[in-house]
């Protein structure tokens, strides 16, 4: 069986996407698979290296993808139907100060679109998306939520499943 050949970009401020991303590595690897991480101030990109698959990671802020990983990924220059995957670094969940209740999936499907903006840029791009996955992370800086490490593994599956 052929490998599969994987670059994984990610745009970490507080290493928590990076750790994010070594952890992905690590778990294709084992799977046997061709895994290069890079931070993307690392690379160019409209000349990335070839792969089979795609992997680009971006923290949140103020509900958006970093502005560095919005810029890179309107820049990213792969053929059609390319297949990706996107992940996000993600603040937890709050209640509202004034009323001490949790927001709904829907409010923070309002407020927290970082997966959503990345979709956009690259399907306009006319890439295929294979899977994307939300990490939580517990403050501003990290850490990431205990669950992460399944969560990179049910990534991972999920993936190789559609590969």
């Amino acid at each position: 069986m052929k490998r599969m050949r994987v670059e994984i970009f990610h745009c970490s401020k507080y290493g928590n996407g990076a750790k994010v991303a070594e952890e992905l590595q690590k778990l294709l690897t084992i799977k046997g698979e061709d895994v290069n991480v890079h931070h993307i101030r690392e690379v160019e990109a409209k000349r990335l290296p070839t792969a089979d698959l795609y992997i680009f990671g971006s923290p949140g802020r103020i509900g958006k993808p970093m502005g560095k990983m919005r810029r890179f990924l309107k820049k990213v220059d792969l053929p059609p139907s390319t297949r990706y995957a996107i992940f996000s670094t993600e603040g937890a969940a709050r209640p509202n100060k004034k009323t001490g209740q949790m927001p709904s999936e829907e409010e923070l499907a309002k407020w927290q679109r970082i997966l959503p903006i990345m979709n956009e840029l690259l399907q306009a791009k006319s890439l295929t998306k294979v899977a994307e996955m939300k990490f939580v992370v517990t403050d501003i800086k990290g850490p990431l939520r205990d669950d992460w490490q399944q969560k990179a593994a049910g990534f991972i599956a999920t993936i190789l499943s559609r590969s």
